[in-house]
C-alpha cells in the first residue's frame, strides 16, 4: 500500500512476524529473564503487548462500527486478566492478540486509509495513519525490549525505523512533549543525526524535525539508535561502541532527557 496508513501497518505486520517467529522458541528461563526493559521481564513485556492489541483491537472495532464503544472499566478489565496469565501463556497469547489486531488494520480498504478517524486516549478521534502509528510506536520499542533481553545488540527494525521518524516528525511528535524532559540539558541545543534529515530540538521543549536548523550537536550514529534514545532505550550497555555526540550537548544529557517509560 502507497498510503502512509497503509506503510505503517506493513511495518506492523513485519513486526507481528518478528515476533510470532521468536516467541514459540523461547525457553521458560528467557522467559521470565530480563528484557530491555530494565522494570520487566520479557514476559512482561510480552503481556503488555497482547492486552495492548486487545484494547487496540476494542477502540478500532468500535471505530469502524462493528462493536460497542468499551466501557469505563475495560481497559483495567484487561490488564488484570493478561496479569494473571503465566509467563507462557502471556506469551502465546500476545502471538494470537496481535495476529487479531494487524489483521483487523489489513482489512481497511486503502480508500478508506485518508477519512477513517478512530477515538483514543487523545481528546478527538486522530487519523487512521496516526491510530496506525501509535500502536507502531509502542510495538517497535517493546518489541526490541524483547530481542534485547536476548541480545544486547539488538537493533530496531529498519522499516519501523523510517517509519517511526517520518510519525515521530510529524503528527505523533506530540509523544516527545510526554517523554522529554528538556531542562536536563544546561542550554538549548539541535541535535543533527548524522546522515539523515533528522535533528532533535531540545529547547523550551522536545522534538523531532526535517527543518533546515543550523546544527549546534552531532549525534553520530545509526537513526534507530537515535530513536532508541527517544524512547530511553540507549543507555550504555545498549549503545554500539562507536556511537557519539559531539557539541554543546553530551550523550549523557541527551540520555538524561529522554528518560523512557
Amino acid at each position: 500500500m502507497s498510503t502512509l496508513a497503509g506503510r505503517t501497518i506493513a511495518a506492523l505486520r513485519s513486526e507481528h512476524d518478528t515476533l510470532a517467529s521468536l516467541v514459540p522458541a523461547l525457553s521458560a528461563d528467557q522467559l521470565t529473564g530480563p528484557s530491555g526493559a530494565s522494570a520487566w521481564t520479557v514476559a512482561d513485556v510480552l503481556s503488555h503487548l497482547g492486552s495492548g492489541a486487545e484494547i487496540t483491537l476494542a477502540g478500532f472495532r468500535a471505530a469502524v462500527g462493528e462493536a460497542e464503544a468499551p466501557g469505563p472499566d475495560f481497559n483495567q478489565g484487561v490488564w488484570d486478566r493478561w496479569n494473571a496469565l503465566a509467563p507462557q501463556d502471556q506469551a502465546t497469547g500476545e502471538v494470537a492478540s496481535d495476529k487479531e489486531l494487524v489483521t483487523a488494520l489489513e482489512a481497511v480498504p486503502e480508500e478508506r486509509h485518508e477519512e477513517l478517524r478512530v477515538r483514543t486516549f487523545l481528546p478527538d478521534p486522530v487519523p487512521f495513519a496516526l491510530f496506525a502509528a501509535l500502536r507502531l510506536s509502542e510495538v517497535s520499542q517493546h518489541s526490541w525490549d524483547v530481542r534485547a533481553g536476548l541480545d544486547p545488540s539488538a537493533a530496531l527494525a529498519d522499516d519501523s525505523t523510517e517509519l517511526l521518524a517520518e510519525h515521530l516528525s510529524g503528527g505523533l511528535g506530540f509523544l516527545l512533549g510526554f517523554i522529554g524532559k528538556p531542562k536536563a540539558v544546561t542550554e538549548p541545543a539541535v541535535i543533527e543525526i548524522s546522515g539523515t534529515p533528522y535533528s532533535i530540538v531540545v529547547d523550551d521543549s522536545v522534538r523531532l524535525t526535517t527543518e533546515t536548523l543550523t546544527a549546534t550537536a552531532t549525534f553520530n550514529g545509526p537513526l534507530e539508535s537515535a530513536l532508541r534514545l527517544l524512547y530511553g532505550r540507549l543507555n550504555p550497555e545498549y549503545t554500539p561502541d562507536d556511537l557519539t555526540v559531539t557539541g554543546n550537548v553530551t550523550l549523557d544529557e541527551l540520555r538524561a532527557t529522554f528518560p523512557g517509560f
